[in-house]
């Protein structure tokens, strides 16, 4: 998994509230075995017509949003079933961080999970950096994990904050199987002692 320390990027403003995975990566497209494929799906069903064009007035099709990392959303983003293939989606789009006021607690908890962070901020703030996103033209903003910082280039500074242990996770890049490893020797002398025994 990448390390999230710091980062900067474009964003994008999705203005809805109750997002649900099913609408972040549609249920037609979980067939895959991999963790790979899933990007050019994100909110299909927003992003193209019936048809299979683009659709222009989707704001993720809007070229001044091409390259977004960012995603500003509103509340309960992530609802609805618990499938993993929403993280992987959103991540292989482009995103490295989501922004709202309210998460769903297993999408959350399965974007630490996929080096993705989701950062809770009030009404208020959501509601600023969405106007903003929409008015300027490149609104970046950069995220610093280590002193949970948001900020821009204007002087805007926004502090949030992450739950230590799944901040340690993205600083190091760790998803559970990595930290599984660091345990390997331990894990190994208690084979070799288990097998020797039995």
């Amino acid at each position: 998994m990448v390390p999230f320390r710091q980062h900067t990027g474009l964003v994008a403003p999705l203005d809805r509230a109750n997002v649900d995975t099913d609408q972040i990566i549609p249920k037609q497209f979980l067939k895959r075995i991999e963790r790979t494929g899933f990007g050019e799906f994100l909110f299909y069903d927003w992003r193209y017509s019936a048809d299979g064009v683009l659709n222009p007035s989707f704001v993720l099709n809007e070229p001044r949003y091409h390259g977004a990392s960012i995603l500003i959303a509103d509340k309960n983003f992530g609802c609805g079933s618990s499938r993993e293939h929403a993280p992987w989606a959103l991540g292989e789009y482009g995103f490295r961080a989501i922004i709202a006021p309210s998460f769903a607690d297993i999408f959350a908890n399965n974007c630490f999970k996929n080096g993705m962070l989701p950062i809770v901020l009030s009404d208020e703030q959501v509601r600023n950096l969405m106007q903003r996103a929409r008015e300027e033209i490149a609104f970046n903003l950069t995220i610093d994990l280590e002193n949970q910082t948001i900020q821009d280039t204007t002087g805007l500074a926004i502090p949030f904050s992450v739950a230590e242990f799944q901040r340690y996770c993205l600083l190091e890049g760790l998803d559970d199987i990595g930290l599984t490893l660091r345990h390997e020797d331990a894990i190994k002398a208690y084979e070799a002692s288990h097998s020797s025994r039995w």
